[in-house]
């Protein structure tokens, strides 16, 4: 039985891992405007670079969970890390637009192993206790929106754009010493699956025809591609629709960080109390809510906190929804937690790669694209846990009870 103290150094390790990727998303988006001037180029190109991390970051987690299982958590670690405090380093020297999304798309897939922590997690721990120590994790995480734009602003108030991945270069040196001389290995040699790749791909077509896990991933996923949306498009609705200054933005910013650890907190609390599928359908509620609220103020052209309130409740109703998911669809998947892991993270950033480029696409002074984008994420979300996980979940209960 672990102590409580050990707990608590555990999960804030692992949320060093899972904190690295919002750094290396939301650290830069301060200077999307100065990069612009510096490459010469468009606001739908600088989004591009956010996409090609996506993307990288996605292709990566399918490696990387795949991996996990095979040789353990803790070699992929150590790669993935060393790998991403160089590409750090290339973005910051980057000569033109071109190789710095090439060098972007690096980072991403050398990123993606820090959701190696969430195997780690479900090796380490089960059932209810696994959702309180995901929702700690949570906490501890949700640090990493509240100081990326902050930490970003203060940098290129100081000096040039260059220095936000110098500063992740330091990052990802300091994660490659810990990886290296605190984390144990969780997986157990005995538990690794064999070096068969095309039984390793065989797990992820095993989950895919899954439908009770499918809908818990997919209800995150399509959420999750809406806060990649989110993460893209504000930056120019903030700045340059309603002319905040970068410190200005960094601060509606650092508002997710807020609400992401009162929400991880409330399903700490309420996780003991009530069933993880209540707190997902008030998830799933808020999340309507919100998106539909959000829409009318862009299409009446509302005033900057009007859209600032629904927004932020959106990201409350992904703090909600992404501990519960996760622990639901992880459950049964012992056997294969990295690849189910890998899969439960990938489509997430699949989903952010196709909608972060389209909230640019009606120009930098349209809202449009993101609140239409938003809605249709909640909708979505609720449409696939409806129909594959619920409707499954009945047909499963109907049949036992014959």
């Amino acid at each position: 039985m672990k102590t409580h103290q050990h707990q608590i150094r555990f999960a804030l390790m692992l949320a060093m891992f899972s904190g690295l990727g919002p750094f290396t998303f939301d650290m830069y988006l301060p200077s999307f405007p100065k990069m612009m001037k510096f490459f010469g180029t468009s606001a739908s190109t600088i989004q591009v670079s956010l996409t090609a991390c996506l993307l990288g970051l996605a292709l990566g987690q399918l490696t990387m969970g795949a991996l996990s299982d095979v040789y353990g958590r803790r070699k992929p670690l150590i790669i993935a890390m060393i790998i991403y405090c160089l590409s750090s380093l290339g973005c910051a020297f980057a000569p033109n637009i071109g190789i710095f999304i090439a060098l972007r798309f690096v980072q991403g897939f050398a990123v993606s192993a820090g959701t190696i922590s969430s195997a780690i997690a479900r090796d380490s721990y089960h059932g209810t206790e696994l959702t309180k120590f995901f929702s700690l994790i949570s906490v501890m995480s949700s640090v990493a929106p509240l100081l990326a734009p902050l930490a970003g602003s203060a940098v290129i108030s100081f000096t040039k754009w260059e220095s936000v991945f110098l500063f992740l270069g330091l990052l990802g040196f300091i994660l490659s010493i810990t990886t290296t001389w605190r984390l144990k290995e969780s997986l157990p040699v005995e538990k690794r699956i064999r070096p068969n790749f095309g039984e390793m791909f065989g797990n992820f077509r095993t989950l895919l025809c899954n439908r009770i896990y499918m809908g818990y991933v997919l209800a995150q996923g399509f959420m999750l591609g809406g806060v990649f949306a989110y993460v893209a498009g504000t930056p120019f609705v903030y700045q340059k629709i309603y002319g905040v200054s970068p410190q200005v933005f960094a601060m509606l910013f650092a508002l997710n960080g807020i609400v992401l650890i009162a929400a991880s907190q409330l399903v700490r609390k309420l996780v003991t109390r009530m069933d993880e599928h209540r707190i997902l359908h008030f998830g799933l509620g808020l999340s309507l809510v919100a998106t539909i609220t959000a829409m009318v103020v862009v299409l009446t052209h509302g005033p900057l906190f009007a859209l600032v309130i629904p927004l932020v409740l959106y990201v409350a109703s992904m703090g909600t929804i992404g501990p519960v998911s996760f622990t639901l669809a992880m459950e049964s998947q012992g056997h294969i937690a990295g690849s189910a892991s890998a899969l439960l993270g990938v489509i997430p950033f699949l989903l952010g790669c196709v909608s972060s480029p389209l909230v640019g696409i009606a120009g930098e002074y349209s809202a449009v694209p993101l609140g239409i984008i938003l809605l249709m994420a909640s909708l979505l979300s609720i449409g696939c846990y409806t129909f594959l996980t619920v409707k499954r979940r009945m047909d499963v209960q109907n049949t036992e009870s014959v």
